[in-house]
């Protein structure tokens, strides 16, 4: 039997246990129904801080204080949570935390494809049951969302608008009603306090369906914008970076923030169409060139450094993550990305290694 410690990825409520555990027997304030802890905590717990006995609380997310609170606050009332925003703006980890704080679990999660249909939102059959038996409790095959809905917990929709909007609007009635009728057994099932939905969904990539006024009207809204400035941004890329490489046992590698900070300035004016200072206009990758992707070049670099270079991460270990990153589109993408070669990074003071670098990728 696999031990846990040997899982590639740990949910959220197993990696930081011990702040859960100090947030929610140090809160004396009031909670909602079914809730490990208050309002108040679960905000400590997503942008950091201390608990009641002193334990050092780590920052989940980087942001607006406002944001988290609102998505809290929201998740205490009857209204379902809906994190808007661009790829790569963190609102899967942030769902997953809001999850892991709220109801001890993130594992309650739907992930919302083309192929979704009703009877994975709602429930489904044992047909062999169904047959033999017809329509009964026995027969009857739970879905994420009916045991969220028993236990009073939260459900995650994972890139909701991914679905088609007819499957979408399904949970109209378990959102305005708190209740999933049954008709083939002259039934319902009844949400207990403490139930509630928190879904992401973002309208940059191709294949997204809108909601219907419909559903909108059951979400409350708050949007995740990328990171605000340079500095920022890059504190969350070392900061994942570390974290992501660390789970992994890659081998330690030395300091790597000047690097880390060249990726996420290189994919900032990709992203942007132009240079930090706003002097030079770039032609814009098609890609998104996220915060997520520039973390995952980050990744790679310090994967490539530890095992193939000399344990530090250099332009040599950068350049083939951030061709492979940048070049979605091989024709667009290429003429973008050596344009930008040539009129910023080759100019640019300090970066002649990296310039040759990605010459010598291209």
């Amino acid at each position: 039997m696999m031990e846990v410690n040997d899982k590639l990825r740990l949910g959220a409520e197993d990696i930081y246990a011990g702040e859960l555990t100090a947030l929610a027997e140090g809160d004396s304030r009031p909670r909602p129904e079914n809730w490990r802890m208050s309002p108040q905590a679960v905000v400590t717990y997503l942008l950091g801080g201390k608990a009641p006995d002193g334990t050092a609380i780590s920052a989940k997310y980087v942001g607006n204080r406002r944001l988290i609170e609102t998505a809290v606050v929201t998740l205490a009332t009857d209204r379902a949570l809906l994190l808007l925003g661009l790829p790569g703006t963190a609102k899967s980890w942030v769902s997953e935390h809001l999850a892991a704080a709220v109801s001890g679990s993130s594992q309650r999660m739907i992930q919302c494809t083309a192929g979704t249909d009703e009877n994975q939102i709602r429930y489904g059959w044992n047909y062999a049951l169904l047959l033999a038996k017809g329509p009964s409790q026995e027969a009857l095959v739970k879905t994420p969302l009916t045991r969220a809905m028993e236990e009073g917990t939260i459900l995650r929709l994972e890139e909701l608008t991914r679905m088609g909007s007819d499957v979408q609007d399904t949970l109209i009635t378990v959102l305005s009603e708190k209740t999933l009728p049954i008709p083939e057994l002259d039934s319902a099932i009844d949400a207990r306090r403490g139930f509630n939905v928190i879904a992401t969904a973002n309208n940059r990539d191709k294949g997204v369906n809108d909601l219907s006024s419909a559903l909108k009207r059951r979400f409350n809204v708050v949007v995740l914008p990328s990171p605000a400035t340079l500095e920022e941004e890059a504190g969350i890329v070392l900061k994942r970076v570390m974290e992501i490489g660390t789970n992994l046992s890659l081998p330690p590698i030395r300091p790597a923030d000047q690097e880390l900070l060249r990726i996420v300035t290189i994919f900032r004016e990709l992203r942007d169409g132009r240079t930090l200072n706003g002097k030079t206009k770039l032609k814009t990758s098609s890609g998104s060139l996220s915060t997520a992707e520039a973390i995952s070049v980050g990744v790679s670099a310090w994967a490539s450094a530890a095992h193939f270079g000399d344990g530090m991460v250099d332009a040599d270990a950068v350049a083939s993550n951030v061709v492979g990153a940048v070049v979605k589109d091989p024709v667009q993408d290429t003429i973008a990305l050596e344009e930008y070669l040539e009129s910023v990074v080759r100019t640019r003071e300090g970066w002649d290694d990296l310039y040759r670098a990605i010459r010598e990728v291209l």
